[in-house]
């Protein structure tokens, strides 16, 4: 089974995703590849493989994603084919922790195979202030992720599921039924 998890940047997705990893043992990160440089700590195979954008339009004409998107402008996001396919032969469970446009589109390709779960903060307000808490963004970039957030929330309705993020215990008590739900 494959799951998908899109939220604007700032509303706990990657907190809820560490909780399910934490929690399930029969379920796994797909590693995305990027071409943004890597912040604080990431190191590359771990959070992302981080990869020049020269190299990453060469995989584009390689057909080796199973989704990608220029999700700001030199900034290239995607989900390498061969990362399902490592995930799949170990037997686990596909997480996905994507971008909003990805994650519409991972769930366009496996269908009923795909439970997608759009993460959605609780306000505008909420997540300027987790943005400008976060300390890893210019007040010029905090302002570009929350036009483009307000573009994103329009989409969740596309979405299997809608999980308002305002109480993280009670977001991941929610979540915990949903995957149960879903996989058992």
């Amino acid at each position: 089974m494959i799951l998908i998890f899109s939220a604007p940047s700032g509303s706990g997705k990657s907190t809820l995703v560490q909780h399910l990893l934490d929690t399930r043992q029969d379920m796994e990160l797909s590693i995305s590849a990027t071409t943004r440089a890597p912040r604080g700590k990431e190191q590359d195979g771990r959070e992302y493989y981080f990869i020049s954008p020269e190299r990453f339009e060469q995989l584009i004409s390689d057909d080796a994603f199973v989704e990608w998107e220029q999700v700001y402008k030199g900034t290239y996001y995607g989900t390498l084919k061969s990362e399902i396919d490592r995930i799949e032969s170990a037997g686990h469970h596909v997480v996905f922790d994507i971008d909003v446009k990805g994650g519409i589109n991972v769930k366009r390709l496996f269908g009923d195979k795909a439970r997608a779960i759009f993460i959605a903060p609780p306000s505008i307000d909420a997540l300027r202030e987790r943005l400008t808490k976060r300390g890893t963004d210019s007040p010029e970039k905090i302002e570009e992720r929350l036009a483009k957030a307000e573009i994103e929330l329009a989409d969740a309705p596309l979405f299997d599921t809608i999980l308002v993020n305002d109480d993280l215990n009670a977001t991941k008590a929610a979540l915990d039924k949903e995957i149960a739900a879903f996989i058992g």
